[in-house]
Formats: C-alpha cells, sequence, structure tokens
C-alpha cells in the first residue's frame, strides 16, 4: 500500500485544530516539562511539523521562543487563525534550509515521524541535528507499535486486523475519536530498532527513552493506557 500524507487536508486540519491535551494525548505531553526542563538550556525551539499549533503554544508557555513548522499549508493556517502571534511557516518537502545551522537549543517533534516516509527519515533528521547547537536536545514523540493493535481513550484499530502483521516500514491505519473526522489516518510503523538505526545514520543518539503510562488516577477513562504505553518519547543529542 502507498503511503499518502493524509494531513495535507482541509478538514481533518479543522478537525486537529479542536484536540487538546486529554485523554491518550494527554500521556505525550504530561512528562515533557520535567523531560524537557532537565536537559535544556536556552530558550530557542524549533517545533518540526507542528500541525495547528498545539506543540508550539505548549512550548511557548514553557518559556521558549519558538518556531511552527510543517509541510501542510492547511494546518498551518488553523495554526495562525488560533495563535495570530505565532511564527508558523510553511517548509515544503521540508526544506529546512532557511535556518542556519547551530540555531535551536530545543527542536520538538510530535508524531510527526509517523507520518514521514521511511526514506525520508534519515535525511530530515540528519538536517534537525544540523541545525542543533552544540548542546542542544532533539525530544521527539513517537507512537508505540502498540498503539496500533490496541483500543484507547483517544484511539480505535479494532476495524484493522491487518495491523497485527504490519512490520518496521508497513502502512498501518488508525481512527482519531477525540475529533469528529473519523477517517482512518495513515502511518508507518516504525521499532525502536529501526529509529536507532535512523539515529545512527543521522549523526544522533538517543541519552533517553521514555515509555508514558498512566498512572490511574487522571480524569480520563482510560483503556489500555496504564498497562501499555501508546508513545515514546526519545531524547536526542549529536553523537560523540
Amino acid at each position: 500500500m502507498d503511503f499518502v500524507n493524509c494531513y495535507e487536508d482541509v478538514s481533518r486540519a479543522g478537525a486537529y485544530a479542536t484536540l487538546e491535551f486529554a485523554n491518550t494525548y494527554y500521556l505525550a505531553y504530561r512528562d515533557l516539562p520535567a523531560i524537557i526542563s532537565e536537559h535544556v538550556t536556552g530558550t530557542s525551539a524549533l517545533d518540526f511539523g507542528c500541525g495547528t499549533g498545539r506543540s508550539t503554544r505548549f512550548l511557548r508557555k514553557l518559556g521558549f521562543d519558538v518556531t511552527g513548522v510543517d509541510i501542510s499549508e492547511d494546518m498551518l493556517r488553523s495554526a495562525r487563525a488560533l495563535d495570530p502571534s505565532g511564527d508558523y511557516r510553511i517548509v515544503p518537502r521540508d526544506n529546512l534550509t532557511e535556518f542556519a545551522p547551530d540555531t535551536f537549543d530545543l527542536i520538538v517533534s510530535l508524531f510527526t515521524f509517523d507520518n514521514v516516509p521511511s526514506a525520508a527519515k534519515v535525511r530530515i533528521f540528519s538536517d534537525l541535528c544540523n541545525l542543533l547547537r552544540p548542546a542542544g536536545t532533539i525530544v521527539s514523540v513517537v507512537s508505540s507499535p502498540e498503539i496500533y493493535t490496541h483500543e484507547w481513550a483517544s484511539f480505535t484499530t479494532k476495524d484493522f486486523p491487518e495491523n497485527a502483521g504490519a512490520r518496521s516500514g508497513d502502512v498501518v491505519r488508525i481512527v482519531v475519536t477525540d475529533h469528529q473526522d473519523r477517517r482512518p489516518v495513515e502511518d508507518i510503523l516504525w521499532s525502536d530498532e529501526s529509529y536507532r538505526q535512523v539515529y545512527r545514520e543521522a549523526s544522533l543518539q538517543a541519552i533517553q527513552v521514555f515509555k508514558p503510562l498512566a498512572k490511574g488516577n487522571e480524569p480520563y477513562s482510560w483503556v489500555n493506557e496504564t498497562k501499555i504505553s501508546p508513545w515514546v518519547i526519545y531524547v536526542l543529542r549529536r553523537a560523540l
């Protein structure tokens, strides 16, 4: 099955603009302030694959001077409408050459690499590595392989039993239940081993890896989140 980036879509952008930091998504963001505080000095940040700006606004509230970039003009249009004072820029084909090397103290990507074709992952991570200041940090949040084979507070995969047989690099499907657009999202399954190989080829190293679980006392109706992590958080630095 050929991969198509389903986020370049007006209706999808409108739906994603309504998402909050709730349900399964809460676990993707919950630990980021502490992780960033521990690993980042400086305030210059790039939000790679910012979409409708949810993570960009999140970083600004943490005190960062942040630029959001995305390949989808539809997503950026929603981001600018929600946040007129924000800095949101289109990067066609993930071309980051408008930014000088050694520019950012922090680069974040939340869910972005779920939708980056396999062949482009090394190139993009290499480009992001070049944009880091010498002590800079990349925090990349990706979907765990398990997210595509279980049910969640924010997602359903029950209509896609074929996901269970997917291997790293295969297209998988999932439906977001936290907004009105119930069309399946097509992602690319990518294993931990595959990500680590990408990082090595991009001259990066994972200095910490987190798999957040719900504690059970949050105000959400958890499904599998207390026992299976839906997300993986990689903290990356330039390889020594």
